[in-house]
């Protein structure tokens, strides 16, 4: 490596990242390699090798994704609207570069197309040559690699959707835009009347204001409003909030869980919607 990528530092001769997570907290991750370092149009993407995680995929400095723990966040954001609907056929994922959730999704097989709308096609590239671990080297028919703003995306269409999941990074920068109301009014009108979507909703610990504004805002939208949780270490505080919104579906499904996964189970599926002491709705 010639020249260090921005974002790392050297610190007793040893490679790291310095993640600025907010004014209080930075979290450090020892490296072994950059496997890749570029920026795209919209980005710095970096795909590392790291000690104790694995491969990662860090953009603009944060990672996002790691090969020791990707595959707890994908599951769970794919595998519980993906069971509550009874018959999904038509799939939208908004973001997702890392190919993970869409992974996840192929493993249904009724559903006929699996749209995944990511703004920046240097990350699934680099995702599908260098991050096997969560990518597993996507190459499924149904899944229709879109190089747009999903913002945009959901604007345009009407009624088509089964169930969207919207895959974002950090509510920072132009991602901010995927956590306000009008994104996820776009997102109800782009589902069909019995349609179901769920979004990623940060940490219940660290980032709350967050994680009640999105829950607010989908609430407003639609009659069914459910929030689950997960461990995923990779995130701050290791602890991640998702929230469901569905105009009819909120069941889950009487025949077990039988999916080949990592993570999820039936128990899992069944328990995650139970929530700690200070989060249930008062």
């Amino acid at each position: 490596m010639n020249e260090m990528p921005k974002f790392l530092q050297r610190i007793n001769g040893d490679l790291w990242l310095v993640e600025d997570e907010r004014e209080n907290m930075k979290i450090s991750y020892r490296i072994k390699d950059v496997i890749f370092s570029a920026p795209s149009e919209f980005q710095h993407v970096m795909i590392l090798d790291s000690y104790d995680f694995g491969r990662m995929l860090v953009l603009d400095g944060v990672v996002q994704t790691t090969s020791l723990d990707g595959h707890i966040y994908n599951e769970m954001i794919t595998h519980i609207p993906l069971s509550i609907h009874p018959h999904p056929e038509r799939v939208l994922i908004i973001g997702g570069g890392d190919c993970g959730a869409a992974r996840e999704a192929a493993k249904y097989d009724h559903i006929q197309e699996i749209d995944m709308v990511e703004i920046d096609e240097l990350v699934v590239k680099v995702c599908k040559e260098h991050l096997p671990a969560v990518s597993g080297n996507l190459a499924d028919p149904r899944v229709h690699f879109i190089y747009a703003d999903g913002i945009e995306h959901v604007k345009k269409i009407k009624n088509h959707y089964d169930v969207i999941i919207v895959d974002s990074s950090d509510p920072i920068g132009p991602a901010k835009q995927l956590f306000e109301y009008d994104f996820y009014h776009d997102i109800r009108d782009a589902l069909k009347e019995d349609g179901l979507m769920v979004c990623q909703s940060q940490s219940p610990l660290f980032h709350r204001n967050v994680m009640e504004q999105t829950i607010r805002h989908v609430n407003r939208l639609f009659p069914i409003t459910k929030v689950y949780t997960a461990t995923v270490p990779t995130y701050p505080g290791g602890f991640w909030s998702f929230t469901l919104g569905s105009k009819k579906h909120h069941q889950l499904p009487a025949q077990p869980f039988n999916k080949k996964t990592k993570y999820v189970n039936d128990a899992i599926l069944r328990s995650c919607f139970e929530l700690p002491e200070f989060l249930r709705t008062k």
